[in-house]
């Protein structure tokens, strides 16, 4: 229930808020497969072969069990001993309901009560002893929770009962029954603790699907991989590969680790990571990442990211602390959380002082019944796990199709967004931007001097913009010189010196603010270039226009069908790019987009964000450049493409690692189902506890006789947490 926000601890127990048994979280850890000799289990080594001793073949050692594991064994074992004491005290109870019952024929009622007491004392003192513990610390921490109310319900039934047997005198006439016994409650106890054991337990079972996507991808991680030494293949444990390391990837195999391809090429499948079906084809230099399968071709990878530091752990730990983090819509349950259990106490004790003033004879009994039915069917953890279940479950979903959520609150506002502002590079497009040509304007420069100047500049930029143009001169056989002075002009280029040259590479702005004028044969060729969605940079040289640089980067294959889908469902999509206004245009003419704006600095793309903020908008922000940073962390929803720069991915709310508009049009309708989820439970949690404890109470008894048995109430307890649970798995299922 995450009762103390997104805090952990480093033993397993149970909630010291709540009482519920902390779940185990999932992580990467060492998964490497060790063996040993079924005779001689003091051998262990990290490889298959023949024990030394007695030369048997070694088999694998099994992983210990999960903590999650061991305390659904633990509650199973409690649960069959609690069932098989509990029982006996159920069938001796109810056999006085039986005329002429033959049980009294053996022996009396009160020896019979004896025997209940007896076989209650494993019930009360082992299986479900924890009950009362729990119980007794929310008390005195004044921390009330589900189990204080249990406990005070089955042990003053259970009190109550051992009272009557050992100061029969003590109590009124009618509380005895037909043969002067004191009439027990030990059935009632014993059955109602027993019941709550089962509901902890089918809760246990339950918690263990909530997190199977990240367990799924837990399992993505190979135990082994196959180190190349001095051109020997050694296979060694996962966890022993070091950052430089070079790997052999062979047909099938996972790739451990991330890194990039050294030498060959191959197919490889990041469905698993991305959610894209289609296998990506690798070659020398390009990303690999940790979890993703190998197609049917061998090749060299070095390791960059090992551990915690790949990708995978990485989609592990934001799961998991997505999963832990609260969403808005949760005050409302902590609220009503807060007052719960003192409110159902009062209740309690209320319905007792009714039902001994006007209920009917034998009144002490019916208001002693009705009293614990009242603590004993309501349930503050069903509306407490409202809210946290949806979200674990929705969250690993999101994982599973490659869209990341940070936190819950994300996760609820995205479906609260009317308006989507969208980057052109690497958000609309492929942001891969190539060098279509490169137009040189002065004669005493050629274009291969050119060439130089543009490669010596931009080596020293990360924009992929400069990237291209690097990769252009490096098919060239070009080599950047040194460059001093470089600086990067936010939203307009760079400059810097080299070979004694003063450099300007960028847009129409950077030339402005530098006082440079534009020959009006180069602007007219640039405008052309940008009719046909070129983005177009300039170089100038000593402050004189040198040349025109012509980059193209194709739209995403995606990118129409998810503008359509996100348009469907009444968002608006703004593209706001710092391109020049005809490249911007033929862009949103393609994409039949019919709101855009060009030219946009940082600072402006964050005014746009704050004017549609100020006139009610809820806006989502999706880029993925350094520049994009500002207006992702302004919007109310930050989405960053997976394929961007890590401060955009730190900025961001939800990160698609596929890196295309589909994520966005995903990522809303999962964000839908969770909160329409959410929303289920909070109803069944509140109106379960509305209606259930005043027909506990006797509600319906003046009028139709009905009255609700302790037992019954608590089976019902029991049920509406583990339904709240189930409704949440109904995520799982959802298409997205």
């Amino acid at each position: 229930m995450h009762c103390e926000g997104e805090k952990t601890y480093d033993k397993p127990g149970d909630c010291p808020v709540c009482g519920m048994d902390l779940v185990e979280e999932a992580g990467l850890v060492s998964t490497a497969v060790q063996y040993t000799c079924p005779m001689h289990p003091e051998i262990i080594q990290d490889t298959p072969g023949a024990c030394p001793i007695c030369g048997m073949d070694l088999v694998p050692v099994s992983p210990a069990p999960s903590a999650e594991t061991k305390n659904y064994q633990i509650l199973l074992r409690k649960f069959i001993i609690s069932l098989v004491f509990t029982l006996p005290i159920f069938l001796i109870a109810m056999s006085e309901m039986i005329p002429n019952n033959p049980l009294f024929r053996i022996m009396d009622q009160s020896r019979w009560n004896w025997v209940q007491f007896f076989l209650s004392l494993p019930v009360v003192f082992y299986t479900c002893w924890m009950f009362f513990e729990r119980a007794w610390r929310s008390i005195i921490t004044w921390r009330l929770n589900m189990f204080t109310l249990i406990g005070i319900g089955a042990g003053v039934a259970w009190l109550f009962s051992v009272s009557a047997l050992l100061f029969p005198g003590f109590f009124p006439a009618q509380f005895t029954s037909h043969t002067g016994a004191v009439h027990v409650y030990f059935e009632a106890a014993t059955v109602i603790l027993t019941l709550v054991l089962l509901g902890q337990l089918l809760e246990a079972r339950a918690h263990s699907q909530t997190n199977t996507a990240v367990k799924a991808l837990l399992q993505l991680a190979p135990n082994s991989a196959i180190r190349v030494e001095h051109s020997i293949e050694v296979t060694v444990p996962i966890d022993q590969i070091e950052v430089g390391d070079l790997l052999r990837i062979k047909p099938g195999d996972k790739i451990p680790v991330d890194g990039r391809i050294t030498e060959g090429s191959g197919a490889v499948d990041e469905s698993m990571i991305t959610g894209e079906p289609i296998p990506a084809t690798k070659n020398i230099g390009d990303k690999l990442t940790a979890g993703t399968l190998n197609g049917n071709r061998s090749f060299l990878m070095k390791a960059e990211k090992v551990g915690s530091e790949t990708l995978l752990a990485h989609i592990i730990q934001l799961v998991n602390e997505a999963g832990r983090s609260k969403a808005p819509i949760q005050k409302l349950a902590d609220r009503i959380s807060a007052w719960f259990v003192p409110v159902v106490v009062l209740i309690s004790v209320l319905t007792f002082i009714a039902w001994t003033i006007w209920g009917p004879e034998p009144k002490y009994v019916y208001a002693l019944v009705n009293a614990i039915a009242v603590l004993i069917i309501a349930c503050p953890c069903a509306l407490g796990l409202a809210t946290p279940m949806s979200v674990m479950v929705g969250v690993g979903k999101g994982a599973q199709h490659g869209v990341l959520i940070r936190n819950a609150t994300a996760l609820q506002r995205m479906s609260e967004v009317d308006t989507v502002v969208v980057d052109k590079t690497g958000t609309l497009t492929e942001g891969k931007p190539k060098v279509i040509d490169l137009i040189p304007f002065l004669e005493d420069i050629p274009t291969r001097q050119l060439t130089q100047y543009l490669v010596s500049i931009n080596a020293q930029s990360e924009h992929p913009l400069a990237a291209a143009t690097v990769d252009f001169g490096a098919a060239q056989g070009i080599i950047p010189t040194p460059a001093q002075d470089f600086q990067a002009i936010t939203g307009r280029g760079v400059e810097g010196r080299t070979e004694g040259k003063y450099i300007l590479i960028g847009n129409d702005s950077l030339l402005l603010q530098n006082e440079i004028t534009l020959p009006e044969e180069m602007a007219a060729l640039a405008n052309q270039h940008r009719q046909q969605g070129r983005t177009v940079s300039f170089i100038a040289v000593d402050g004189k226009p040198a040349g025109i640089l012509i980059i193209g980067d194709e739209i995403k294959k995606t990118t129409a069908s998810a503008l359509k889908t996100l348009s469907d469902e009444g968002v608006n999509v703004i593209m706001l790019t710092g391109d020049n206004e005809l490249t911007a245009q033929s862009v949103a003419n393609e994409l039949s987009l019919k709101n855009f704006k060009a030219g946009m600095l940082p600072q402006d793309k964050i005014s746009v964000i704050r004017e549609l903020q100020g006139s009610g908008h809820v806006v989502a922000m999706a880029g993925d450049g350094i520049n994009d940073a500002p207006a992702l962390a302004q919007s109310d929803v930050g989405i960053a493409m997976g394929t961007g720069t890590d401060i955009a991915i730190e900025s961001s709310g939800i990160t698609l690692l596929r890196g295309d508009l589909q994520g966005i049009a995903q990522a809303k309708a999962l964000s839908h189902g969770v909160m329409k989820n959410i929303r289920q439970n909070l109803f069944f949690a509140l109106i379960y506890n509305t209606v259930g404890v005043p027909v506990a109470a006797g509600i319906l008894y003046p009028v139709f006789g009905i009255l609700l048995s302790p037992m019954i109430a608590a089976l019902a307890m029991s049920f509406s947490s583990v339904s709240v649970i189930a409704n949440a798995l109904r995520l799982r299922n959802i298409r997205l």
